[in-house]
């Protein structure tokens, strides 16, 4: 039986591209694609793939938090990171937020297509070229760092935080999540609160540093 696969990303040529090779396999079916991370969810809440193939850093909705998302409603299905971004920040973050593979998008189809039938037999497969990130996140000595974390922020919050990272302004933001520009304040407020941020530029490296956004 076919693996039902959504894939996710924002450039249209990579979509192509990644579907005309994966509708080489005989044992893999792409099902729907995706432009953005929102899309994604709303494609796997409707039509429940096996799999997502998903981009780390796309619009509106960033693959890590669409992949925290999925994995919380949706646990079975299983998610496939595929990113430009070999950073630390990137590779542990999409991991924790519950993806079951990472691998860069230079890498050889058949790497890819390897990790699918892994994932899909209910392994986990990194490309080699990430794997030290992630030994290096579990041999990093714990010590109580002086940097804010974004890890107290909730799920809204960080999609609000990615918006404002992108330069959204709050009536855009409004009107994209659909909720009042004084409901946007008060989350804003609040992100600035728990982060203790001085200023939005210092609000947007944060989220670049945590891989809330690839700005």
């Amino acid at each position: 039986m076919a693996v039902k696969v959504l894939l996710a990303d924002d450039h249209k040529m990579m979509r192509e591209g990644l579907r005309a090779m994966l509708d080489s396999l005989p044992d893999v079916e792409v099902i729907a694609e995706a432009e953005d991370g929102q899309q994604a969810l709303e494609l796997a809440q409707r039509l429940k793939p096996d799999m997502v193939v998903m981009d780390v850093a796309m619009p509106k909705l960033n693959g890590m938090e669409a992949t925290r998302r999925i994995k919380a409603e949706l646990p079975k299905i299983k998610i496939v990171a595929l990113s430009m971004h070999s950073d630390r920040q990137f590779v542990v973050g999409m991991l924790r937020a519950g993806a079951s593979a990472y691998l860069l998008k230079d890498c050889a189809f058949r790497e890819l297509a390897t990790a699918i039938r892994e994932v899909s037999a209910g392994k986990s497969f990194l490309a080699p070229n990430v794997a030290d990130q992630v030994v290096e996140e579990f041999n990093r000595p714990s010590s109580g760092s002086s940097q804010p974390s974004l890890a107290q922020l909730t799920s809204r919050e960080r999609e609000i935080l990615q918006l404002i990272a992108e330069a959204k302004t709050s009536k855009e933001i409004s009107s994209m999540l659909h909720i009042s520009v004084k409901t946007v304040y008060t989350h804003r407020r609040n992100i600035m609160e728990k982060t203790k941020a001085k200023n939005l530029a210092q609000l947007t490296r944060m989220a670049i540093r945590d891989g809330i956004t690839s700005l």
